[in-house]
């Protein structure tokens, strides 16, 4: 007998969110990755991570905390594939050019950046990578996290001062 119908913790209100959740967000994810087994990945690590956190997710906001930790998945995807890719185009580009010291210093530095962005708190690197990797406006950013423009700079600003502590002035 389950004790509270809305304890995400029990397995058959997580099974219940589950059936009653994971059809849309397959959708959703779909949508933005067109790759279904990409999809349904992401799908069951944002639900891995649901569980991880169901003493903490209020039921009411459940399927909120699955799509933003679905979005963010992806959007740390994406964003891993932009550095992929750039640091490929700058590598044909200065493999002519460069002296190997260069070219490592650089892969290190890269690496560096990604540990830096991988390690900021979760509400901090979801803003600093819709704007700086998504390219969205503060503004837009607010709208779609549903929180203030300031609490959108609040949050870039304290990205942006642990990135500057943990990689230093470049």
């Amino acid at each position: 007998m389950i004790k509270d119908l809305n304890d995400i913790c029990s397995n058959i209100v997580f099974e219940k969110l589950f059936h009653k959740h994971a059809k849309d967000l397959r959708r959703f994810l779909f949508f933005k990755t067109k790759d279904i087994d990409l999809a349904e990945d992401i799908l069951q690590d944002a639900f891995i991570k649901l569980w991880d956190n169901c003493a903490t997710v209020n039921y009411e906001k459940s399927k909120s905390f699955l799509f933003t930790v679905a979005n963010n998945l992806f959007l740390n995807i994406k964003k891993h594939e932009k550095v992929v890719s750039q640091h490929q185009k700058n590598a044909i580009k200065s493999s002519n050019q460069e002296s190997p010291e260069f070219v490592m210093l650089e892969k290190e530095f890269l690496e560096k950046i990604e540990k830096a962005i991988s390690d900021l708190p979760e509400k901090q690197k979801e803003v600093f990578l819709l704007s700086r990797i998504e390219k969205m406006k503060y503004r837009e950013i607010a709208e779609m996290l549903g929180i203030s423009v300031k609490a959108v700079e609040k949050r870039m600003h304290l990205a942006l001062l642990e990135m500057k502590e943990k990689i230093g002035n470049v």
